[in-house]
């Protein structure tokens, strides 16, 4: 299994888009590309992104399609509307938290 870490910080006054967005449009999006969710991990206070979060594919070829695609280009891009700072790299997938 390898994981996709993303992160990124919410754009300030757009945070109820925002978590519409991600309900409505952004995890159903993530599940119909084949990405499972593991989890979303939201930072209070701090100097790091605000928001972290995982998704699980079964090897590298699988999310080497998923986010080299057109579905997920147009995803991200929706998503870049609600936040800054975005980031991501691809992992093995191990137990637990993970950076």
């Amino acid at each position: 299994m390898v994981k996709l870490l993303m992160s990124w910080d919410i754009q300030s006054g757009r945070e109820a888009e925002y978590f519409q967005f991600i309900i409505q449009e952004f995890v159903p999006g993530l599940l119909k590309l084949g990405l499972q969710p593991t989890e979303v991990w939201f930072t209070a206070f701090g100097d790091c992104p605000q928001i972290q979060a995982g998704g699980l594919a079964p090897d590298v070829a699988t999310i080497q399609n998923i986010v080299g695609g057109p579905d997920w280009g147009e995803l991200r891009n929706k998503l870049e509307e609600y936040v800054t700072g975005y980031q991501q790299k691809v992992i093995s997938a191990e137990g637990g938290f993970q950076l």
